[in-house]
């Protein structure tokens, strides 16, 4: 089975353990997401779907895919000041985002991966995942 497969009945599954129903607004919308390779946003979605489905609106792209990540199917890529971008790979790794061109780049890093909660945080509050986001220029914004 290939990967497109496998996130699709992860979908499924995880749309049917929380009663969610499985749409073709939400099923053209997942599909969109884990076709794209440029994390985005709820507006850049919409835009896509919106050929297929005329009638969709800005507000149900975004509430669905905000579900998608309470489901934990998608990731929300934080725009610090800009707006959320989505990432349907929810295995663990990290971000290089442009300043110039604004495109985010996943890398792994298993030093990163392991990076210690200081103890005054760690002992104030409960850490759920750890990212690590880098910030310069891409390699097209360099030359």
């Amino acid at each position: 089975m290939d990967k497109k497969s496998e996130l699709l009945n992860l979908f499924t599954r995880k749309c049917q353990e929380n009663d969610l129903k499985i749409t073709p607004q939400r099923t053209a919308i997942y599909q969109e997401l884990i076709s794209a390779l440029d994390h985005p946003s709820a507006d850049v979605i919409y835009k896509r779907v919106r050929k297929k489905f005329p009638n969709i609106s800005l507000d149900t792209v975004n509430r669905t895919v905000l579900s998608f990540a309470e489901l934990g199917i998608v990731r929300v890529v934080e725009g610090y000041g800009k707006p959320k971008r989505f990432d349907p790979n929810t295995e663990n790794h990290h971000h290089f985002q442009c300043v110039k061109c604004h495109k985010i780049i996943d890398f792994h890093n298993k030093e990163y991966d392991q990076l210690e909660i200081p103890k005054h945080i760690g002992n104030k509050l409960k850490v759920l995942n750890k990212k690590v986001v880098l910030e310069g220029f891409c390699a097209e914004c360099r030359k």
